[in-house]
Order: structure tokens, then C-alpha cells, then sequence
């Protein structure tokens, strides 16, 4: 019975040998990522919320060959130090945007995907966002792109009816 077992695996393994061996095709940046790129700078951010207003700073880069767009985040928050970091890439498979945020008030990442409507210059993200009790609330993650300098981020809360949670208006440092 064990060299029966032995000898299936082995066979499993030459079966599969040569997808486990074949170089990967070579992942490039399509015009999806050539959109993420029209990001990349320094941003002022104006942060609206229930809470009050605050200022901050977003920064993008594309980075990790053309595929992903890096984001670091940091604002006041009423007194209280916030920073963020993100990761956005496109995925053809999936024909999405995806990305995975990370920031100081939650070790649970919020992973979301959706797309972007180049009509309407709006990118469209839904997601689960982390809260303070541990719970997930869903969220719809909206940037539209006023102009090639100007951006306005919004954040719905969608699990009790639609509801802002908050709103940041960028405007793009010059070089």
C-alpha cells in the first residue's frame, strides 16, 4: 500500500514537472497601470469628516516593474497622528483594480477591487473596512479625477444604507 502511495505521487510529479519548470511568462504594464502612473507625485490632502477637517500629505509612485502604484499617507486627525500606506496594481485576469491598504489605526488590511470609468473619470473600489471592534464594514471606495491636478476621494459605508464616512480633496504638488 505505501509503494503504491509513493509511486502515485512520483507520477503526479512527472505529470507536473514541466509547468512546475517553465520559466513564468514576463508580467508587463498594460494601459491600466498607465493610468495608475498619471498619480505619481506629491499630493496636499484636505480631509473632511464627522470628526472635523485636517490636512495631510499622499504621496504615489509606481513602482515594482510599472505594476503596482505605491501610496503613503499622513494626516492629523484631530491631534491624533494618522499614516497609511496602499498598493493598487490592475489585474487582467480579474479585469479589476485591486489594492490592499494598511494604516496605524488597524492591523487588519482592507482588501478591494472595481474599476475605473474613463467617461466619468471615476475609479470605483469596493471593499471590506476594518473597525475598531474587529468587525468588517463594507465600503465603496470613489476617486474621481477633477483634472490632471486635481482629485476628489470619497469612503461610503454601505451595510446601514449609504452614508459618507469621509471625503479628501487632493491637489497635486508641483514638481
Amino acid at each position: 500500500m505505501r509503494k503504491l502511495f509513493i509511486v502515485s505521487i512520483a507520477l503526479c510529479l512527472l505529470a507536473t514537472a514541466d509547468r512546475l519548470t517553465a520559466q513564468q511568462p514576463e508580467v508587463k504594464p498594460g494601459p491600466e497601470h498607465m493610468k495608475l502612473k498619471e498619480s505619481e507625485g506629491t499630493w496636499d490632502a484636505t480631509i473632511k469628516s464627522k470628526d472635523g477637517d485636517s490636512k495631510g500629505t499622499f504621496m504615489f509612485k509606481l513602482d515594482l516593474n510599472g505594476l503596482w502604484l505605491m501610496e503613503h499617507f499622513k494626516a492629523d486627525f484631530g491631534g491624533m497622528a494618522f499614516e497609511g500606506r496602499g498598493a493598487t496594481s490592475y489585474d487582467p485576469t480579474k479585469k479589476k483594480y485591486v489594492s490592499v491598504w494598511i494604516d496605524s489605526m488597524s492591523t487588519s488590511p482592507m482588501i478591494s477591487e472595481g474599476t475605473y470609468d474613463a467617461a466619468k473619470k471615476t475609479m470605483t473600489m469596493k471593499g471590506d473596512m476594518p473597525m475598531p471592534d474587529g468587525k468588517n464594514m463594507k465600503v465603496t471606495l470613489t476617486t474621481v479625477d477633477n483634472d490632471a491636478n486635481n482629485k476628489t476621494f470619497t469612503i461610503h459605508g454601505d451595510d446601514k444604507g449609504d452614508f459618507e464616512i469621509l471625503r479628501i480633496t487632493y491637489k497635486r504638488r508641483a514638481k
